[in-house]
């Protein structure tokens, strides 16, 4: 890796690598050494784990995305609420909505689409 790319990796913003959620940057001066927390906490760790070895186990690729019938479920019900969100903007930008409307239903359609960051 190369030194503007260590760089860029360090201001780009972190994930939980099983939830999704946002992993607060370290401070500079804390005095930690070693790799960046991958994980939010140690829950979501394990359950990354129990993945990997069921990928394992049961000879799915390790790029598999594993997905119980719910988190499926919550995930369709979180894309269709942005499709509604884009749909809503479009018609109120069709029917001559003024800018500050407009404005209201993109930045509803942003926060919808925000929700979508997590997989769980």
């Amino acid at each position: 890796m190369t030194a503007p790319q260590r760089l860029r990796s360090r201001t780009e913003p972190r994930h939980c690598g099983w939830c999704g959620l946002h992993l607060p940057d370290p401070p500079a001066a804390d005095g930690r050494v070693g790799r960046p927390r991958r994980y939010c906490t140690q829950s979501c760790r394990q359950r990354a784990y129990e993945r990997r070895s069921a990928v394992q186990r049961g000879g799915l690729p390790d790029d598999a995305v594993v997905l119980s019938a719910a988190e499926l479920a919550d995930l369709q019900d979180r894309l269709f609420q942005l499709r509604c969100a884009a749909e809503d903007l479009v018609t109120a930008a069709d029917d001559g909505a003024a800018p500050h409307e407009l404005t209201t239903l993109a930045a509803q359609v942003v926060r919808t689409a925000h929700g979508l960051e997590r997989l769980r």
